[in-house]
Parts: structure tokens; sequence; C-alpha cells
């Protein structure tokens, strides 16, 4: 456990990095610049956004299940618990977010500039509020259709980061699951797309440092009890005999 709780730890603090970073810089999100930069973001975002996420975890499920090999009884196992984990952060997201209640950036935005009172559109439904939207951005030249209809598409509360909890959940459960074993570079791949995510939700004026530092730290939980799960019940995490001695042969030769 003490090996899952440092590895797991080490992650998080890669990923928080960049949040806390911002926070303390005093950055404020502002509409600017919508460039292939900005655009690029957005498609890391996507990545995350419904229906893509449930594809992106299709595609990491079996990706760590390749890399691991279970056999097929505690592969299944491993496959509950990793999702369960990613499901279970995702609940966690809305309980707290209706608690909380937090503006996204882009809704303070569109307060100051287009006279929107935030109180009462949170007071709408979802659908209500995409028409608000919709409405007060219909005519603004300044901004692309496409970052509109993703404000549109989401108008739901700040606090924590659910697409962040997403991405930062697969990372660590990379780092968790995947480093006894040497997969350098899937964890490196994993860990740069999840700051990615993570930075998109900032770019596009989605969500506040803070939301993002929360959402990670909720998933460095999660993951380590998932992690502990796995090595508990499907088998150990360590390397077997036979993929040692590739490992050996593979450094080898570098």
């Amino acid at each position: 456990m003490l090996k899952i709780v440092q590895r797991t730890t080490i992650g998080a603090f890669l990923l928080l990095i960049m949040p806390l970073s911002v926070w303390l810089s005093g950055w404020q999100w502002q509409p600017g610049s919508h460039g292939a930069l900005l655009k690029f973001l957005f498609w890391m975002t996507e990545t995350v956004t419904s229906p893509w996420g449930t594809l992106t975890s299709l595609l990491l499920s079996a990706w760590v299940l390749w890399c691991l090999r279970f056999r097929l009884r505690p592969a299944i196992l491993l496959l509950i618990i990793m999702n369960g984990a990613i499901l279970t952060g995702q609940y966690t997201k809305s309980f707290i977010k209706d608690q909380v209640q937090e503006p996204r950036p882009y809704v303070m935005w569109l307060a100051k500039s287009h006279g929107l009172d935030e109180h009462q559109f949170y007071e709408l439904k979802r659908k209500q509020r995409s028409q608000v939207v919709e409405q007060l951005l219909a005519n603004d030249a300044t901004l692309p259709g496409w970052l509109k209809k993703h404000w549109a598409f989401e108008t739901g509360f700040a606090f924590p980061s659910g697409h962040t909890l997403f991405a930062a959940s697969w990372a660590l459960l990379a780092i968790g699951l995947l480093w006894p074993r040497r997969h350098t570079l899937t964890i490196v791949v994993v860990f740069v797309w999840a700051s990615l995510v993570m930075g998109s939700r900032l770019m596009l004026g989605m969500h506040w440092p803070r939301d993002l530092v929360m959402a990670t730290l909720i998933s460095w939980l999660l993951v380590m009890i998932a992690t502990w799960l796995a090595q508990r019940f499907c088998g150990p995490l360590s390397v077997p005999p036979p993929e040692a001695k590739e490992i050996a042969q593979r450094d080898d030769g570098l």
C-alpha cells in the first residue's frame, strides 16, 4: 500500500503543478484569441465530453488490460474497479457542484459584458440556460461558433471540474497500475493528455484553477483506493518473471 500511495502522490503532484501555478499567479480568464491552439485544446476537452468520454474510457480500459495481461476473471474485475473509480468521481463531482453552486468563468464574463444575471441564470433548467447563452451570443462576432456551442452545451456549475476528475483519474490509474511494469511511455502519454484536458478547461472559460485542484485531489483519493483493490483482488501489479526478462532485454538494447 505504501508504494501505491507514493506513486499516486507523485502523479497527483505533477498534475497539480499547472493549476496551482496559475492559481498563485493570479491569472484571470478573459475571452481572447481563438486560433489554432484554442481549437486544439477544445478537441482535447471533447475527448472527455459526452459522448466521446465513453469511447475514451473504453480505449484506455482496453489498453491498461492489454498492458497488464491478466487472466479473464481478474481482467473483468479490474475493468469494473477502474471504471467504478471513474463513475464514482463523476457522481461525487455532481454532488459537490449542487452544494457549492459556483458559476463558471464564462458565465461571470457574460454577466459583465452582456448583462446576464448569474443568479437567475442558474435558477433556470439546463435547456433554458442553453437557450439564454445562444441568444446572448447570437450576434457576437468576436467568438467562434464552436465555442458558443460549447458554452451553450455546458451550463452547469464549475466546482469541481468533472473533465479534470475524469482525465486525472485515468492518469493516476496509469501510474498506479502500470508503473510497476515500467510502461513508461503509456504513463507519459496519458499524463500529457490529462494535462492538456486540464489546461483546456481554463483556456475555454469553463473552470477556475481551484476547480482543477480539488478535482485532482478527489481523483488521487479514489485512485489510491482503486489501485489497492486491484492489487488485492486482481493479482500482483509487479512484473512477472517472463515479462521481467523481456524488460531486461529491452533495456539492454537501448
